[in-house]
């Protein structure tokens, strides 16, 4: 039997942090490109990439997209414009760009773009990650089972989105299509919200009593593990999808005055029916975004739906 070759014969990553550096590993270690090549703005970062052998060569980012079949984005939000503007140059025909990041419509407004002809950008938030920050905490499994969100737009060419979609396919991940403003709004409550309302709780600590380290068990460590993540990260995330977010933390500060407005009414049937409620809605979203049929699903109807430049299925 003969070797399949790589899908990618050269893959430049972006940015080595734990992400980047995941996606670094898990190439390698799932033979998804020949050749890996990656830029960091720390010697500590692209030192460590080299040892934990992540990529194949450390480079400036305009070498290390030059000849690149894949580029994947791997710094901050923030970060990502400016970066592409100043490599943009040396990018091939034929070349795809994709990303990590976890707003995506900011991106699809501007890094596009930048792109010279014949180059196509195709966003992706891989929905897997950790609290801790560096490649040092990157791991060749980190998108095992883990839903990956791919956004394109209606120009985006299907060719490029199978492609894109294929490479996180191959690095374990389940692939879901969104464009890009249903993937921020979608995001906003899964994702976003919670880490607002785990950093809000955590700020109330403030004022608890000296005592409550004593009597804390796995419902607060539970509760507050993500409040524990980067707060640099953090606020730029927040602060980019922030008008997907208002919603949502309106409707939670509504449902916290009716358990507060219960609680002062001394009204057990009415937090009864309240906490039942919401348990029966966090099982309709929580049912529905577990994964069926193994680790990693096809999708259904994906390749008609890429035809389209956007999937129309959403989960049940």
């Amino acid at each position: 039997m003969t070797e399949r070759a790589p899908a990618f014969p050269r893959l430049a990553v972006i940015g080595l942090g734990l992400l980047g550096g995941s996606v670094a590993l898990a190439a390698r270690a799932r033979g998804v490109a020949a050749h890996i090549v990656g830029a960091g703005r720390s010697r500590e970062s692209t030192a460590s990439a080299l040892r934990l052998r992540a990529v194949d060569e450390i480079a400036a980012p305009s070498d290390a997209v030059r000849d690149a079949d894949l580029v994947v984005l791997a710094t901050p939000v923030s970060a990502m414009e400016g970066e592409l503007a100043r490599c943009a140059h040396a990018l091939r025909a034929g070349a795809l760009v994709t990303d990590v990041g976890s707003v995506k419509s900011p991106l699809t407004d501007v890094l596009p773009g930048l792109l010279p002809p014949g180059v196509v950008y195709v966003g992706a938030h891989p929905m897997a990650g950790s609290h801790e920050r560096g490649i040092a905490h990157a791991c060749a499994d980190l998108f095992e089972g883990a839903a990956c969100v791919v956004t394109p737009t209606h120009g985006t060419p299907a060719e490029a989105i199978d492609r894109v979609a294929a490479f996180w396919r191959a690095l374990g991940a389940r692939v879901v299509l969104r464009d890009p403003a249903a993937h921020d709004a979608e995001v906003a409550w899964t994702s976003h919200v919670p880490h607002a309302l785990a950093f809000a709780f955590a700020r109330a600590l403030g004022v608890a009593p000296d005592g409550a380290r004593e009597v804390s068990g796995a419902g607060f460590r539970d509760f507050t593990r993500i409040a524990q993540s980067d707060a640099e990260l953090w606020s730029e995330i927040l602060l980019a999808n922030r008008k997907s977010i208002a919603g949502p933390l309106q409707e939670v500060a509504r449902r916290l005055a009716e358990v507060s407005h219960a609680l002062d009414a001394n009204d057990v049937d009415a937090l009864e029916r309240f906490l039942g409620t919401a348990r029966e809605q966090l099982a309709r979203v929580s049912n529905a975004a577990r994964p069926s049929g193994g680790a990693n699903p096809e999708i259904p109807a994906a390749k008609s739906a890429a035809s389209e430049g956007v999937e129309k299925i959403h989960h049940d």
